[in-house]
């Protein structure tokens, strides 16, 4: 008995316009047609999905896309510097950075293998 029939025995649905499926592994990139729900509707394939504010790449190996996170991190601290400018102490910014923006980008991060690419260069 399938997963999707247990849950229409408890008289839940899957909701197919929040549902995607994506391929991990050598055969990331076969095309696949959509998969049928009990019904009738279809559930799509991604190259990419979010789960839990983490987001899942289609790739060869369990991978993490890191640029979302950095966008959050980069406007929560040019909206606190924008806010408080030059009124307050660089302590503070930096103070505020760092319990309230850290937390953003490093969120899920443990879930991640990172590659060379995903760490910052340190070019002096």
């Amino acid at each position: 008995m399938g997963g999707e029939y247990v849950l229409d025995q408890l008289d839940m649905v899957i909701n197919t316009r929040k549902v995607v499926a994506i391929r991990i592994g050598q055969r990331h990139n076969i095309s696949c047609t959509p998969l049928n729900v009990l019904s009738g509707d279809l559930i799509s394939w991604a190259d990419e999905l979010r789960y839990i504010g983490v987001i899942v790449l289609r790739f060869r190996v369990f991978k993490c896309s890191l640029s979302h996170a950095r966008k959050l991190f980069y406007r929560s601290a040019n909206a606190i510097v924008g806010e408080i400018g030059r009124s307050a102490s660089e302590l503070v910014v930096l103070q505020l950075i760092i319990s309230k923006c850290i937390p953003v980008i490093l969120y899920g991060l443990e879930a991640c293998s990172l590659t060379k690419s995903d760490l910052p260069s340190r070019t002096l």
